[in-house]
Formats: structure tokens, sequence, C-alpha cells
């Protein structure tokens, strides 16, 4: 090979370092367990917000910067993927805030497909709760590498050593503790890096937020002995013996192939750990990966752009009802007003106003690398699913839909709205928030959701961003599964016997409906032609 063929282009050989930099990842848990307040403590540390909003605050202070949607704000919780860009020491961090109720978790999954590595927080009271358990599973599927928190160790919570077992037991992962926590509950004093020797504590006595680190040679540094009590660090000296000699050193390479979790201990509300965190995604966490293709693997440092919609959010302002694709970056350089082929549709768009997020603030983004995600305002064009390229037809495959768990006939207050009721079902249909069938038989639409609080959000943001109220009336039917044969006639022909059960969902494929689980059972056995799916994947086809 000459050394023209050896040397990657200028341009390209910047892709690859830029591309390196990148740390995308996404934070999980179980509602409660502190994933708001640590994301809000990772950007404040990141320079990327002046003031964290910490949700259990009164007034203004209670909104958390990561969570705009008005009911997000009242109710404390989060209910849609956030993504916020912050730079720190050379390195791109792109933070993914997921959803913790579960009742939006299928928004977290499409989410995951969109991240490089996953930091999961788990309450140091409660151990390892049903969601965490769920979310995991997902990133086991897709090798996601974990970093475990184990949050409010400034509260009283489980011995350190069975939080250590139980991730150890229950999610079968080899652990690594990376800190460990001086006391705990009233008698925390900080928090013991047992690598880097150091001690991070409060000047400001126990139980205040960290704004010390002391250099130590050990637990038994005079340092120590004069600070923490006795007991404590009798504690302290003999559990980090039988850690070293119990829990295997850090291995990276088992960590990037996700069987392996390093995990720190801290208080996310108390400002413990956070900075050991960012440190290690710096240093440790995966750089872009792969994405599977219909016809092939992107790769991040391959030439051309290639990028898919994991997420699509309507009014994220009010004023200017928006519509944003966030679109995860794979491969090639990309610059604001690139033309990209829309695959789905055949078309090539201009991409003139990219976006990185900020928090709450926006900034137009001049140049993005495989591992970014930008926004892409549009109207409508773009759906979840969708891949942008420049000119390959290709789909990004892995994402996700599920079939809904609670099904509900829309009513209508005012009939003379059906116009805006619909357009804005169709939207939160394009987010993922809802599914919405059309029934065969009769004209009002039915939503499907994975759970009851998403039919909430479905109200109040009707009423606040599209002037419409609407309510829900109970159906005979429970869930939903989408039909498929591989002979059309058989197919039409079981539509055409069960009108009243079968609707079309917003991309006209038909469905299922059933009354409980013992007619998907009756029915999947009398049609065995017949394959009723509890999921599919989101690849568009061609409409040109």
């Amino acid at each position: 090979m000459s050394l023209t063929e050896s040397q990657p282009t200028a341009t390209h050989a910047g892709a690859q370092a830029s591309f390196k930099t990148r740390r995308t990842f996404a934070i999980i848990s179980h509602p409660d367990a502190g994933k708001t307040t640590l994301t809000e403590k990772l950007l404040l540390s990141g320079g990327a917000i002046r003031a964290a909003g910490q949700v259990r605050a009164r007034g203004e202070r209670r909104r958390a910067r990561s969570d705009w949607m008005k009911i997000e704000q009242e109710r404390g919780i989060s209910v849609s993927s956030s993504v916020m860009t912050f730079e720190r020491d050379g390195i791109t961090f792109n933070l993914l805030d997921t959803p913790g109720h579960e009742d939006f978790s299928e928004d977290t999954y499409r989410t995951l497909t969109a991240v490089d590595a996953a930091v999961m927080v788990i309450d140091a009271a409660k151990g390892i709760e049903t969601q965490t358990r769920k979310l995991f599973e997902v990133c086991r599927l897709r090798d996601i590498p974990i970093i475990t928190f184990i949050n409010k160790v400034d509260r009283e919570g489980r011995h350190p050593l069975e939080a250590l077992d139980e991730i150890q037991e229950a999610l079968a992962l080899d652990v690594t503790p990376m800190t460990w926590p001086v006391g705990m509950g009233s008698d925390f004093f900080g928090i013991y890096d047992w690598k880097a020797k150091r001690f991070m504590t409060s000047g400001e006595g126990r139980g205040q937020r960290c704004d010390t680190v002391v250099e130590v040679e050990g637990p038994t540094d005079p340092k120590l002995v004069d600070t923490v009590f006795e007991k404590v660090l009798t504690e302290l000296e003999e559990n980090v013996e039988l850690g070293a000699e119990a829990y295997p050193a850090f291995d990276r390479e088992a960590f990037l192939e996700g069987h392996m979790t390093p995990v720190f201990f801290g208080s996310a509300l108390r400002d413990y750990g956070v900075e050991e965190i960012i440190r290690f995604i710096a240093e440790f966490g995966p750089a872009p990966h792969a994405q599977p293709a219909t016809t092939r693997i992107i790769r991040p440092e391959e030439d051309k752009v290639t990028g898919f919609v994991f997420k699509v959010q309507a009014n994220m302002d009010p004023k200017h009802r928006d519509r944003i694709a966030f679109v995860r970056l794979c491969s090639g350089t990309f610059k604001r007003g690139m033309k990209l082929k829309h695959v789905r549709a055949g078309k090539t768009i201009a991409v003139s106003a990219p976006i990185f997020f900020f928090a709450e603030e926006r900034e137009l983004a001049e140049t993005a690398y495989p591992g970014d995600v930008i926004g892409v305002p549009n109207h409508g064009q773009l759906r979840v699913g969708d891949t942008l390229s420049e000119g390959e037809e290709i789909h990004v495959t892995g994402l996700p839909a599920f079939a809904p768990e609670v099904l509900r006939r829309v009513r209508l207050s005012d009939t003379m709205r059906v116009k805006q009721m619909r357009q804005g079902l169709q939207d939160l249909a394009e987010e993922g928030l809802v599914q919405i069938f059309k029934p065969q038989i009769g004209s009002n639409w039915i939503v499907g959701v994975v759970g009851v609080l998403q039919l909430d959000v479905v109200v109040e943001r009707l009423r606040t961003e599209y002037a419409t109220e609407i309510g829900f009336d109970a159906v005979q039917y429970n869930t939903a599964r989408w039909v498929e044969c591989d002979d059309d006639s058989i197919l039409r022909k079981f539509i055409e016997t069960n009108p009243s059960s079968i609707a079309m969902d917003r991309d006209d494929r038909p469905v299922f409906l059933f009354k409980n689980a013992w007619e998907v059972s009756y029915v999947s056995e009398k049609n065995p032609d017949i394959r009723f799916r509890e999921t599919r994947e989101i690849v568009h086809t061609s409409i040109a």
C-alpha cells in the first residue's frame, strides 16, 4: 500500500480525532432514586447551567433545569427525554436524561439506542428496583457499558457490601468499587477514593455539601484520624481491605463489553461523587460505537454523514410551535447547511438551522461529529426511526415500538375542534408519547399508552399547546397487537372477518384490539398463519 493510500484525508483525520472526544451517555433509574438531581449536578459541574434546580426545593427553585415541560415542573418528575451538551477539559459530553417513571419507558428505550454508555442510579436504601432492572436489561441487550452510582449515602441505607453484592447477584455483573462512603446517615463524613487516595468531605461539617478534597496516604492517615469518628474509620479500613480482596480490579475491556460495572458511592444532592463520575466517563467512557443498519454496519470513522431520528418533540417553545427531531450522528462530519437525503421520503433536505441543547439554552450547531445529538427543526417531515444520509439508501435499525397496555377512546369536549385534536394527537404520536389507532368501525380514535400517567400528559398538553379539551372513555379492549402475515390474501381475509376488532395505526399498519389475555391466546391459536406482534422495529420504507 502506498503512503497516500494509508493516510486519511485531513478532513477524515479531523473527524476521527473529534468523534473520539465525544461521550454520549444516558442516566437511568427507578423514580425518586435521584436521577434528575444527578443530571443537574453534572450539568452544573460541566458549566452548562449556573444553578442546579433542585427538584425538592420550593417555589422557583423546584424547577429542575432539564425539566422544561410544565407538567414536569409541577410534579417534580421527568416525563420526557432531555438532551444536553457541555464541554469540559477537551471532552464533549452529550447527556441524555430519560424519564424515570415506568409509564414513559418507551421513550427511554428509544433514547438508549442513541447512547454509548449509561449511568445507573440506585438508591442506597432501596437497592435495585423494578424500573432499574427493566432498563438494565435493555442496556444489556444493546451491550451498553454501565457505570453505577449508589446515591443518597448521606442518609441511612444498606451496608455498601450488601449493595455491591445485590448488583453482582441480581444483575449478573462483575462489580468493582471505585469509591467508598466514610460512614452513612448521621455518621456520614464523606467519600474515600481508594485508588486516587483522596478524601472528599465538607469544610462546613457533617451533612453539608462536598467542598473539600484532602489528599491522604490511606485509611489510617492522620488527616482522617483527626476528622472521622474512630468506629467509622475502623469500619472504613476493614471495608477497603475486604473490598480489595473480594472484588476484581477495574478492567476497561470488561467494562466496555458490558460485563463489569464500576461503582461510585455518593450523594448527588450534596455534590458527592459527581466529579468522580465526570472524570471517569472522560477517561474510560466509550467513544461513539458502530451502528447497525439494514444493509451494513455504519462506522463512526466513515467520511459520509449518516444519522437517525430517535426522538421528536413538539412545542418545546410554545411561542413558535416548533417541532424538533433529535438526530444522533453515526458517521461523518456534519456542517450546518448540509443537504442530506431523507431516506424514507426519498427527498433531499437542507439542514440550515441545526441546534445543540444546553439545558434551557440553544445554540446553532455549526459542526457536529459522530456521537453528537443535534436538533433539526422541521414541520412534521421527520419521524422517529428516520435516517438521514449523504445520499445512501440505508436505514438505521434497532428502534423499538411497543404494544400499548392501556387503551382509551378519545372524547372531545368541543366538536368544532376535531382538526386541532387530531393534529395534536398526531404530533404526540410522532414524539412516541402515545399511539393512535383508527378503528375500522366508528370515527372516534383510540389512544394507546404504556401507563396511565401518559394520559394525564396528553390531556395537559392538548389543553396548553393546542387549546383543546379532551377526556377519555373506557373501551372493551385492554391491549393491541400488530398483525402480519406472509400471505396478503390470508391477512386481508382475516381483517375482513374481524372488522370490529381491527384498527389502523398512524402508519396504516393493521392492529388487532384484544379484550383480554385469554382472547390473545385464543385468536392466536385459531389463526396460526397470522403473527400477532407485541413489538415492532421502527424502520420506515421509502414513500418516494
